[in-house]
């Protein structure tokens, strides 16, 4: 499976700061959990890389959707 692979699977998505000064990225589907942390500047170049991604799939999206 790639990123480009579409698949029909829901999952729970949750963004928030840790106890320890760490931003959280936590999803769960089908029972199964994956916290993953981030330093702050990390936290920050994942946001621009998904901020750039929907630039680029604006770009690729049909017009009127």
């Amino acid at each position: 499976m790639g990123i480009d692979t579409e698949r029909e699977i829901e999952a729970n998505l949750q963004i928030g700061p840790t106890d320890k000064g760490m931003v959280r990225i936590y999803v769960e589907s089908d029972g199964v959990e994956i916290p993953m942390d981030f330093s702050p500047d990390d936290a920050d170049e994942i946001a621009e890389e998904i901020v750039a991604a929907a630039n680029r799939a604006r770009k690729i999206m049909p017009k009127g959707r």
